[in-house]
């Protein structure tokens, strides 16, 4: 074979860039992207778990009664951490699901994680149910 057909495995190594340098560089690269996701879970953690969570609450439905065509008791379930202030708006609506009573309720600061609430909504024509629309903290 001629020479200029002939190569060696450094040659080849060479032409498909398996050399020392470029091997260099793969680990610099990787070090580089290890270092970077470290840092970035670090800081993460941090802001996840040592910063702490703000108060949270959950509020469900769980009856509701008719009084009659101008009134429904809506009664729900609120949790939510010893000593924290909210408010909820409950709702009253009729056949065709339209709001038909409306009524903002302070939740007072309790030492009881889970209470059960009942509250009288006033309402303009004959209701089908109570609900509760949203809760907030104050």
């Amino acid at each position: 074979m001629p020479d200029s057909v002939e190569t060696t495995g450094a040659d080849l190594d060479a032409r498909y860039g398996r050399t020392p340098a470029s091997a260099n560089r793969t680990r610099v690269i990787v070090a580089i992207s290890a270092l970077a996701f470290a840092v970035v879970f670090v800081l993460w953690l941090v802001w996840a778990g040592l910063l702490g969570s703000p108060a949270q609450f959950q509020a469900t439905d769980t009856a509701h009664s008719i009084i009659g065509d101008s009134a429904v008791d809506v009664t729900w379930q609120f949790t939510v951490e010893p000593g924290t202030d909210a408010r909820c708006a409950v709702q009253a609506l009729n056949e065709t699901f339209a709001i038909v009573g409306w009524k903002i309720v302070d939740v007072p600061a309790s030492s009881i994680r889970t209470r059960d609430l009942t509250e009288r909504v006033l309402t303009t024509e004959p209701a089908v149910t109570g609900l509760i629309y949203r809760c907030w903290l104050t």
